[in-house]
């Protein structure tokens, strides 16, 4: 079955320049404050990072980067279910002290930050890209780049599959996965469960599924 791609997008802040990797140096909104533009190997990076879960990695890549390239990176991640509060707090710090590279999940996530991005339409990172897809663009203008997709799909209970006869490799396509499920549905009784889907809840350690993820599919299309 294929699967919906939720992407997530790093932007530069204000005057910070963009190369191949991290480059430039911090920046805040773009009509307020101009200093601290950076310019290769003379200027110094500063990345908040949304995940948690990801901040060993990004560490790693800093510092690989600083030695190879001499520039300065200091990643912050903010501590999880706070990167609204901790953008906010950073961004409007002087342009010196102002994260150079932020991260925002998709349309929804740009809602709000565009004061603090910078156009990246000549930027040289979009010569990288495979298609058009990976853009974070509104109105003709660039506001981030996508690094990682992190997709939408079914997860299934194999055990309860495998009670009502079927297996993973029976889903095929939507067809294939509507019989199964009305099958399901049917001897919901009998298989011992209340119905062939489940939901997630709306409480707040999962409310995120249907306040950014759902959002993004119709916003970004």
């Amino acid at each position: 079955m294929s699967n919906l791609n939720r992407k997530q997008f790093v932007t530069l802040s204000a005057s910070a320049l963009c190369t191949l990797g991290l480059a430039g140096c911090g920046g805040n909104k773009a009509d307020d404050k101009k200093e601290g533009s950076g310019d290769g190997a003379k200027g110094s990076v500063y990345f908040l990072n949304f995940k948690p879960e990801a901040d060993k990695e990004w560490q790693d890549l800093a510092k690989k980067y600083t030695e190879e390239t001499k520039v300065p990176v200091k990643v912050v991640t903010a501590a999880s279910d706070t990167y609204a509060q901790t953008f906010q707090s950073e961004i409007n710090k002087e342009a010196s002290a102002a994260p150079t590279l932020f991260q925002t999940n998709g349309p929804s996530g740009l809602i709000g930050v565009k004061d603090y991005c910078i156009d990246l339409k000549d930027a040289k990172i979009l010569g990288e890209l495979t298609n058009d897809a990976l853009k974070l663009e509104q109105d003709g203008v660039v506001y981030g780049v996508d690094y990682v997709e992190e997709d939408f799909g079914i997860i299934y209970n194999k055990k309860l599959l495998e009670k009502a006869g079927y297996k993973g490799e029976d889903i095929k396509d939507f067809a294939s996965l509507k019989k199964i499920v009305e099958d399901i549905q049917a001897r919901k009784d009998e298989l011992g469960v209340k119905g062939a889907f489940t939901s997630a809840g709306l409480d707040s350690s999962s409310d995120w599924r249907f306040t950014t993820h759902l959002p993004n599919l119709p916003l970004y299309y």
